[in-house]
């Protein structure tokens, strides 16, 4: 398997983006690596797709972006406000929620657990 259908993946991606953010203050490529990296390399997600979703979230007022400025490179770095906080809670009970129901609806006959390759 390539990764996962990106249809699937759309409604998902600031709860994964919160996630990850809700581990601590991170900047965009290591908010790239841990998702890769937590989602055992299904989740690549693009620079293109992240910054947008990360430019929301802040203006939404989910997350703060502070610049490091004393190094050679600076960099944005994001971190969860208590709003994020809340709205990463919210996130966590409509995906348990919707995951209850796609399980229901499959029943016990449905398609077996998956397994990535």
């Amino acid at each position: 398997m390539d990764g996962i259908n990106p249809e699937l993946m759309r409604g998902s991606l600031d709860l994964l983006v919160l996630s990850v953010i809700s581990e601590g203050s991170l900047y965009g490529y290591l908010i790239q690596q841990r998702l890769r990296e937590r989602s055992g390399d299904l989740v690549d997600m693009k620079a293109g797709t992240l910054y947008p979703i990360l430019h929301r979230l802040e203006a939404d007022g989910f997350v703060k972006a502070e610049w490091e400025q004393d190094v050679a490179r600076p960099r944005k770095w994001y971190s969860l406000t208590a709003a994020g906080k809340k709205r990463l809670k919210e996130r966590i009970s409509e995906w348990q929620a919707f995951v209850l129901c796609v399980q229901n609806v499959l029943g016990a006959s449905g398609p077996p657990a998956f397994q990535p390759s």
